[in-house]
């Protein structure tokens, strides 16, 4: 079968006119493919469209992970180098995968196709938007599978502090119930005075007295506890209280007025009783605040995934958004001992969008602004408006973005980061969704402070004053 009957019964190409299906097999050279042969090699400029007569080609890609098939052209597909495209270079190596026979068609004969094959270009025009669909329904998926894992090593990183912390004061809850309840029996059995109960409320009271802000030493808790054991070992008590009573807020003060009211074996029960008390209540605390951090985290994701939201253009408050996003990126600055700080200014208006699609924005931005900085560095995030819309301003104190490189840096597949850490999709990404919220995002970049600008529109007013 000649080269203008293949193409008639082309599965793409077949219902082109057969003249122009005549200058196809004129202008193009057959190209035959063993398995395992390379059309188009990653990097290198592609030749020309490539008309897939039989066989089979696959073009694999390497987000990170090792290659992975992102495309296959079977017999009747078209690909290579379009009419009107800009393609340039392919993102992988296109490779046959069983023989195949193409029609390649030159680059510098794309002009003349667009002139001389009307219909033939009609149906490549579709191709491409076709294809541009393709990569970018696929590239989205792949980089919110990315940001997903690494939602979900923050997320599980931040939920281990407090379930840990839960773990272990319920424990400790037990064996403190434990010795609430012996020291409970030990007073009663005191049978104490009037004057004596008051002095057991005082030292209660300094017991559970407000803890001053911050935490203290190891070394200041060993001094503490060392202290009380003496003084606990003056007035002829059992020492094994100690570590209890300095774990309290008692003072020496509260001690000594307490030793003056109550001795012997009623002494020894009182303050086992008070320490015993406190302790319980104190773990009770802790395991609420720690489920109140659970609590927040699952807020927080919830807020950043907006999972519970339809897919529809609202009235997007920016204070949630980004506290949510740096709530969640708050693991990975903690690892770098980074400070990430968000400066709203005062009275700023919602904002028109997809709020799952710009926290996946503040997302991408703040996640490589803690990759560039150093252990210890800074990250700004700052929004304000200016005029009918609003421009958030991410800014790190990194090394910067050398200007031979930050033209492309939007370029998909193109990224700075070592082989395994960077897929090159993050910045594309985020053009592409900041567009799609009909906002704009600039770059500037020196040694020492980068800073993303994200401009977006301001939600409409109704005119009884409700943002839409």
């Amino acid at each position: 079968m000649d080269l203008i009957e293949r193409l008639a019964e082309h599965k793409t190409l077949g219902t082109a006119p057969r003249e122009e299906l005549a200058w196809l097999a004129a202008h193009g050279t057959l190209r035959k493919l063993n398995a395992g042969g390379v059309l188009s090699h990653k990097g290198a400029p592609v030749e020309g469209l490539y008309i897939v007569l039989s066989g089979h080609v696959s073009l694999s890609v390497d987000r990170g992970s090792g290659p992975q098939k992102a495309i296959d052209w079977r017999a009747g597909d078209v690909t290579g180098v379009l009419p009107y495209s800009r393609l340039g270079s392919p993102p992988g190596d296109a490779v046959a995968e069983e023989p195949t026979e193409i029609l390649a068609l030159p680059r510098d004969e794309l002009q003349a196709l667009t002139r001389e094959c009307f219909e033939v270009t009609r149906i490549l025009v579709h191709i491409m938007l076709d294809r541009a669909r393709l990569f970018t329904s696929g590239d989205l998926q792949n980089e919110k599978m990315i940001s997903l894992g690494k939602l979900s090593a923050g997320l599980a990183h931040e939920l281990n502090n407090p379930a840990s912390a839960i773990e272990r004061s319920a424990a400790l809850l037990e064996d403190r119930l434990g010795e609430a309840e012996e020291a409970t029996h030990a007073l009663g059995v005191a049978r104490l005075s009037d004057a004596q109960l008051a002095a057991v409320d005082a030292i209660r009271a300094a017991c559970l007295a407000k803890a001053p802000l911050g935490v203290r030493s190891p070394v200041q808790q060993a001094e503490r506890e060392e202290a009380i054991a003496g003084w606990l070992a003056d007035h002829g008590l059992n020492t094994a209280g100690a570590e209890a009573l300095a774990d309290t807020q008692v003072t020496f003060e509260a001690l000594d007025q307490l030793a003056a009211a109550v001795q012997g074996s009623a002494l020894d029960a009182v303050l086992r009783w008070a320490a015993a008390g406190c302790a319980v209540r104190n773990l009770a605390s802790e395991i609420q605040e720690a489920a109140m951090r659970v609590s927040g985290l699952v807020m927080a994701i919830k807020g950043f995934t907006h999972m519970d939201q339809a897919m529809v253009a609202e009235p997007v408050d920016l204070g949630l958004s980004l506290g949510n996003t740096v709530a969640v990126l708050k693991a990975k600055a903690g690892q770098k001992s980074a400070a990430v700080t968000i400066e709203l200014e005062a009275g700023l208006p919602r904002v028109r969008g997809f709020a799952g699609e710009l926290n996946q924005v503040w997302g991408n931005l703040i996640d490589n602004a803690l990759d560039a900085i150093p252990d210890g560095g800074r990250v700004e995030v700052r929004a304000n408006r200016g005029g009918q819309a609003v421009v958030v301003r991410v800014t790190d104190n990194g090394p910067g973005i050398p200007a031979p490189i930050r033209e492309r840096i939007f370029d998909p597949f193109f990224t700075t980061k070592p082989m395994g850490q960077g897929t090159g999709l993050g910045l594309d990404i985020v053009r592409r969704l900041v567009r799609h919220n009909d906002g704009t995002i600039e770059v500037e970049s020196q040694p020492g402070r980068t800073e993303f600008r994200v401009t977006l529109p301001i939600a409409e007013i109704h005119s009884e004053g409700v943002p839409r």
